[in-house]
């Protein structure tokens, strides 16, 4: 994974395994991998991989069951809404940024219409 130097590295892990939830790559009751293995596989610190589980735990994502790992929640409606939350804010940061090249809410619009 390539990392955005203008985001902490915890919050693009968490975005990243909140990403495969959505996608079905990862389903509610899956065991997720331990803190050293997500360390491996996203080449980051084994304290970063700790702050992942911690930041997804308090999001209510996951939860700990000691001496046996992190699982996602067995919540269907939690995957819904994680993909509302997302899709909300992607389209916060997209709109945004194209106000900020001088375009107005219609002419927005406009330009998706065309790309359909």
């Amino acid at each position: 994974m390539k990392f955005d130097t203008s985001l902490p590295i915890y919050r693009q892990v968490v975005t990243a395994i909140k990403k495969d939830i959505v996608s079905g790559k990862i389903h509610p009751g899956d065991k997720l991998p331990s803190g050293r293995d997500l360390a491996v596989q996203y080449t980051i610190n084994p304290n970063t991989s700790a702050k992942v589980y911690q930041e997804l735990e308090q999001e209510g994502i996951c939860y700990t069951k000691r001496g046996l790992g992190t699982f996602v929640k067995e919540d269907p409606e939690m995957v819904t809404q994680i993909k509302s939350e997302m899709a909300e804010e992607l389209v916060a940061y997209f709109l945004k940024n194209m106000e900020e090249l001088g375009y107005t809410r219609e002419e927005i619009c406009s330009l998706i219409r065309k790309e359909n």
